[in-house]
C-alpha cells in the first residue's frame, strides 16, 4: 500500500542516524489506522510494534466489568509496543485509534533483533519510554487530584500537540470514556470553555479557538508531559 508520508514524518525514525534508518526502514509495513482500530487487546501477543504519521493510538487499562480509562496517547512522536523492547510479549493495556490516518508496523521480532543490534537506536527507543511513562503517570496523578475542567484541558491539549489541525473529532460521550468520568461532567466542562471563548463545540467536532487560554486552564500535568517529550526531540 502506498501513502502519502515518508516513515521519517514518526519523529522517532526521523531522529534516527542514518545507518540505523538504513536497516529499519526497509522492514517497515505501511498501514491504514482507522478510527476505532483496536491493534491489541490486554495480554494478547504483540506481533507488531506501530509508528503513528498522521494518527493518535490511545492506551487503555480495561477493568475486569468493561469500563476504560485512557492512561496515554500516542501520535507521531513515538511508538506504540514499547513492551517489545522491555521484554515483554504482552501488555495490560488495549491500544486502539482514537484519531485515523497513517503509520508504519514493524514485526515485534525484527524490532527486537533491530533494538539489540544498534545501541543509538535502543537509547533512543528507552528515552522514548520515559517519556511515555511520565506521561502515564501523570494522568495517573491528574485523573486523582486534578478538577475535571482541567483534566479535559489537558486532554484536548496532549491531542492536539499530535494533530495537524487545531479541531479535534471526538464526541463527549467518548471523551467522557476515555477520562473515565460521566458524560454530563465532560458537558458542563466543556460548556465552560465554550462560553470563555477557549473553544467551539458542535456535533462531534471541537475547534480549539484559544490555545493560550487552554493552556492557562490546564493544571500542571501537561507541563511536565510536554517539557518531557521537548527534552526527548533535542535528544541525540
Amino acid at each position: 500500500m502506498d501513502i502519502p508520508f515518508s516513515p521519517q514524518k514518526n519523529s522517532l525514525i526521523g531522529a534516527l542516524k542514518p545507518e540505523d534508518a538504513f536497516d529499519l526502514i526497509p522492514c517497515l509495513e505501511p498501514v491504514l489506522m482507522q478510527l476505532g482500530d483496536v491493534l491489541y487487546e490486554p495480554e494478547q501477543t504483540l506481533k507488531y510494534a506501530y509508528f503513528p504519521l498522521n494518527a493518535i493510538v490511545s492506551l487503555l487499562y480495561v477493568m475486569t466489568n468493561g469500563a476504560s480509562t485512557e492512561i496515554a496517547v500516542i501520535g507521531n512522536e513515538g511508538m506504540v509496543g514499547t513492551p517489545i523492547i522491555l521484554g515483554s510479549a504482552s501488555s495490560t493495556c488495549r491500544a486502539v485509534v482514537q484519531s485515523a490516518g497513517y503509520g508504519f508496523r514493524l514485526k515485534a521480532s525484527t524490532l527486537r533483533q533491530l533494538f539489540n543490534a544498534s545501541p543509538n537506536l535502543a537509547t533512543r527507543l528507552l528515552r522514548y519510554t520515559h517519556a511515555l511513562i511520565t506521561q502515564i503517570t501523570q494522568t495517573a496523578v491528574c485523573n486523582r487530584h486534578c478538577m475535571l475542567e482541567q483534566q479535559l484541558c489537558r486532554w484536548l491539549l496532549l491531542s492536539l500537540d499530535r494533530l495537524e489541525t487545531a479541531e479535534v473529532l471526538m464526541t463527549q460521550e467518548l471523551i467522557a470514556n476515555m477520562l473515565g468520568v460521566r458524560r454530563e461532567g465532560v458537558t458542563e466542562a466543556a460548556g465552560r470553555l465554550q462560553r470563555e471563548g477557549l473553544i467551539r463545540y458542535s456535533r462531534g467536532h471541537i475547534a480549539i479557538l484559544d490555545r493560550d487560554g487552554l493552556e492557562l486552564k490546564a493544571c500542571e500535568c501537561y507541563q511536565v508531559v510536554r517539557r518531557e517529550y521537548a527534552a526527548l526531540a533535542k535528544a541525540h
